[in-house]
């Protein structure tokens, strides 16, 4: 079948501006002004603290802490699967749904906002087993706000295909760990796949229909030894269901057995690392340059590429980089998934306890006012400086078991081991 066709597709920002947008000035005084439309976009109000990364040919502006621009809500911790890369394997929580009432707190905070932020439905559940879903994702909408759900497509049928791009979803990302029947099951489900493909079909096809670009599809990869040789025909699913974003990220090491499937052993270390660079220029991707980066990124010792800080961020909380926060489904509100629930998970060898944490609850008190608490804005800008022991790279004391103290004298949540602020493991 054919790919959604181009002309359907909804103008999206690039980045590219025309006329003077294109640059900033530097005034007399030596300040550098910025467009206002940028400023605006990106959160930069009068008085706000921006954080600067200097390269070696250029700066790099990050997003203000203080501006909410994504709520992850997590509708369930119900799920249909039992995939063996679920954290959901070494926990005893009961599975919990929210409420109505906690959800109208979500967005009596949306509407509290100057401007709406982008909501994801997900978690550690299955959202499409909340059987109110759809009806949340419709009053999110109602509210001018960008929506994204994440799913495993098992429960995509015809009816919620069609809901979703009535309703105006805007990004629809779907978890595949595999490109065949077998390694699909051997992660997921048997007789899996088949079906999330044909759910996924029919969702282009209803698109072409109805002469829709949204929902925008997005493909969550989770790279294992096992599987990572599917990873090219994934990547395919482009041409074959109009995916448009793809995320690869590591598996999340929560067992012995997830332990051994890690492919990032050696550069969990960054003292392993040379410090020197390689500016490459661009080159047809065929086999032979394939087989140059191979050598590169396998040498023990051996040089980065230049540009990889940015690809492979280091010491960087990606939720408050992101102006993230997440709500439970039963209201707490933290920082980061990571932190929604309590769980178990493998530092290399040593076996870490990681301690939810909350900043406090939807059910008393409004999410405008969390936002704003200064132990929230405290620990925000801790985690902008990330002032934390090296865990994932020393890993030598029993402060590294834990989330609760290092030795740098942070208390909970001191993150010095988390793999999210490491680049190794990814969200959408």
């Amino acid at each position: 079948m054919p790919d959604l066709p181009e002309s359907f597709e909804n103008a999206l920002p690039t980045g590219g501006v025309t006329g003077s947008e294109k640059y900033a000035e530097v005034d007399d005084d030596g300040n550098l002004r910025i467009p206002a439309t940028h400023a605006r976009a990106m959160g930069f109000h009068p008085g706000a603290r921006i954080k600067l990364s200097r390269l070696s040919d250029r700066l790099v502006l990050h997003r203000p802490i203080g501006q909410l621009t994504r709520v992850y809500v997590e509708p369930t911790t119900a799920c249909n699967l039992n995939c063996i890369t679920c954290m959901r394997n070494v926990w005893e929580e009961p599975v919990g749904r929210m409420d109505w009432a906690t959800f109208e707190r979500v967005l009596a905070g949306i509407r509290a906002l100057p401007e709406p932020p982008t909501l994801f439905f997900g978690g550690l559940g299955e959202p499409f087993t909340h059987p109110d879903l759809l009806d949340m994702i419709r009053e999110a909408k109602r509210l001018e706000a960008s929506v994204e759900v994440i799913t495993n497509g098992t429960l995509l049928n015809e009816a919620r295909a069609e809901a979703l791009i009535d309703l105006g979803l805007d990004t629809l990302w779907i978890s595949v760990d595999g490109a065949s029947p077998e390694c699909y099951a051997d992660v997921r489900q048997e007789n899996g796949l088949p079906r999330v493909m044909a759910n996924l079909e029919r969702l282009r096809d209803l698109k072409i229909r109805k002469r829709c670009a949204r929902p925008t599809l997005g493909i969550s990869f989770v790279a294992m030894r096992r599987n990572l040789a599917e990873l090219p025909e994934v990547l395919r699913l482009e041409h074959r269901v109009g995916a448009r974003n793809f995320l690869v990220s590591n598996v999340y090491p929560h067992t012995p057995e997830l332990l051994r499937e890690i492919l990032y052993r050696r550069s969990i270390g960054e003292s392993l690392w040379s410090r020197s660079t390689i500016r490459m220029g661009r080159m047809d991707p065929n086999r032979d340059v394939a087989a140059l980066l191979q050598s590169v990124v396998q040498g023990l010792y051996g040089p980065r590429l230049e540009g990889t800080e940015l690809l492979w961020s280091s010491d960087t909380c990606p939720f408050v980089s992101r102006g993230s926060t997440c709500v439970r489904w039963d209201g707490q509100v933290s920082p980061c998934l990571p932190l929604l629930h309590t769980h178990t998970s493998y530092l290399e060898d040593r076996l870490r306890t990681h301690t939810a944490y909350a900043v406090g609850s939807l059910r008393e008190r409004s999410l405008l006012e969390l936002w704003a608490a200064p132990d929230y804005v405290a620990l925000r800008k801790r985690l902008e400086d990330f002032d934390f022991s090296p865990c994932t790279a020393c890993n030598s004391c029993e402060k590294a078991d834990g989330n609760q103290e290092d030795c740098f004298g942070n208390t909970t949540p001191s993150c010095g081991g988390c793999l999210w602020a490491q680049g190794f493991i990814l969200c959408p």
